[in-house]
């Protein structure tokens, strides 16, 4: 009986383990994310009938820039939900402690990691621009000819800050957090269990895009690169979602929307700053999928890991693993 208890729950740390603490907050997000999208549905079936009725092709309403959003900000708020009740529940700890300290030093990575996401992805487009890989077809481009662009632009930068929230908070925050702390055995140690929780979280997130529009092996493979390196660097070094959160939202935004690229896969660009027309060999653009697929994005998320390393190193003194990411107080 002892045994079977201890599969389950950590005597020393007063909590259940691991493996059931990921497993539970699935479960808790699959229950709201369930009523969440019911309600979704209703609101574009109400969409739907203002903008054609029954004659409206569905597909049509589903690239709906509105709708897109409105889902997005569903499932960040759902996802929001699922942490903090697993948090409180199974984790027992705080809300902050799954990387939203938010202080001075906070908003200053915060806005290193917005810069960096941009600067990254117009390095990208230059490249591409020298190289004769792509050709500028318009500026300030929209697809809906009677609405302002500055409003048209409005729905895909909401839709871009709730991904790259909620994709960091679910893949860093949570599922790097406690498996580093679940892999967090004596013969490991704190170290190794968060270089093994920092690669199986990214092999994760590598496979939740495998489904995308255009993908392929190579893509999701270049997705758990950035996952591991881009994406969770900043995290490891610092203890803190700041740089992961900044650098996810402007590497998607200036991707999709200010430079007219795909976003892993998908067309976000019912609104563009530069409109471009896409050529050259797909082994460094990434083709239909975009740069994140191609030699050119790998090199950008390599580069982006070395200038995060850097930027901590001026910031704070040091560049090291933040070891109580594996450590439960």
């Amino acid at each position: 009986m002892q045994f079977i208890k201890n599969i389950f729950w950590n005597g020393d740390e007063h909590r259940v383990r691991a493996l059931w603490r990921l497993i539970g907050q699935l479960l808790i997000l699959l229950a709201i994310a369930l009523p969440t999208q019911i309600g979704l549905g209703a609101v574009a079936l109400m969409i739907r009938t203002a903008q054609g009725g029954i004659t409206a092709s569905p597909m049509t309403l589903l690239e709906s820039p509105l709708v897109i959003a409105l889902a997005t900000l569903a499932i960040l708020a759902a996802i929001l939900a699922s942490v903090w009740l697993a948090g409180r529940l199974l984790d027992r700890r705080l809300f902050a402690d799954f990387g939203f300290h938010v202080n001075q030093n906070w908003w200053r990575d915060f806005g290193f990691g917005l810069f960096l996401g941009a600067i990254l992805m117009l390095l990208i487009f230059l490249i591409e621009l020298g190289a004769g890989w792509l050709s500028v077809t318009g500026t300030f481009t929209t697809r809906a000819p009677n609405a302002p662009f500055f409003l048209a632009i409005l729905l895909p930068l909401i839709t871009f800050v709730a991904v790259g929230i909620y994709e960091e908070l679910l893949s860093r925050g949570y599922h790097l957090r406690n498996m580093a702390e679940g892999f967090n055995w004596n013969v490991i140690g704190p170290r190794w269990a968060i270089v093994i929780a920092t690669l199986l979280s990214s092999a994760l997130f590598g496979l939740a895009h495998l489904a995308n529009p255009n993908a392929s092996f190579i893509s999701s493979f270049n997705i758990f690169v950035a996952g591991a390196i881009l994406l969770a660097v900043g995290y490891l070094l610092t203890g803190e979602l700041a740089i992961p959160i900044g650098v996810h939202i402007t590497w998607n935004f200036f991707q999709g929307n200010v430079f007219g690229f795909p976003v892993s896969g998908a067309d976000f660009g019912s609104a563009t700053f530069i409109s471009i027309q896409q050529g050259g060999p797909d082994v460094w653009t990434g083709g239909a999928f975009g740069p994140e697929a191609g030699l050119l994005g790998l090199g950008g998320i390599l580069l982006g890991g070395v200038l995060t390393a850097l930027w901590v190193r001026w910031r704070y003194g040091r560049v090291g693993l933040y070891t109580k990411l594996a450590e439960y107080e």
